[in-house]
């Protein structure tokens, strides 16, 4: 005589189908995800070096103004901006560089749960 189907097992089964069915509608592709959060992370590196630059360049023309300084305030200001917007620019990259290995390894670690 066939085993009789137990409804609690029915009812995960479906249960379970259903949120696949949920998760596969609702789920972005991966590509998509990173490709917008990489280039919105690539624009703003950029801002940064542009911007330390205008930044010091608008401080050596005040200095220049105020002081009487000619040249040596705007070129003095230019090599300061470009140097924090570079040291900027390198901490925003680390940061990011940090964070993908963080998701990388949580990435493999689900992986390795699936598994199991």
């Amino acid at each position: 005589m066939p085993k009789a189907v137990d409804p609690r097992e029915e009812a995960l089964r479906s249960l379970d189908e259903r949120a696949r069915a949920l998760e596969a509608r609702t789920a972005r592709p991966p590509s998509q995800v990173g490709e917008l959060n990489a280039s919105s992370q690539a624009y703003k590196i950029l801002a940064e070096l542009l911007g330390g630059v205008l930044v010091g360049i608008a401080a050596g023309a005040v200095v220049d103004w105020l002081a009487g300084t000619a040249p040596w305030g705007l070129i003095g200001g230019v090599l300061l901006g470009f140097a924090l917007s570079v040291f900027m620019a390198r901490r925003t990259a680390n940061r990011l560089m940090a964070q993908a290995k963080a998701e990388e390894a949580a990435r493999i670690a689900a992986l390795d749960v699936r598994e199991d």
